[in-house]
């Protein structure tokens, strides 16, 4: 499901890569919830648990789209 992640410290903008879809910027996002997110056994059980549908979240705006399905 997640391919890789990034983090913006300044920002606290999370940055997820997913396989199928893109990737989605998550604003206002702690540190330590992206460092637990590194060390999660299970990148997608983290996510679900504690990422999604608690931040605020975006397409990647600056993502360029390449065929039918962006």
């Amino acid at each position: 499901m997640i391919d890789h992640i990034a983090y913006d410290d300044e920002a606290r903008t999370l940055r997820v890569w997913f396989y199928q879809t893109g990737d989605y910027l998550y604003y206002d996002v702690p540190a330590f919830l992206f460092e637990g997110f590194c060390r999660a056994p299970s990148a997608g059980t983290f996510f679900n648990a504690h990422i999604k549908d608690h931040f605020r979240h975006l397409r990647n705006p600056g993502r360029r789209r390449f065929g039918p399905n962006g």
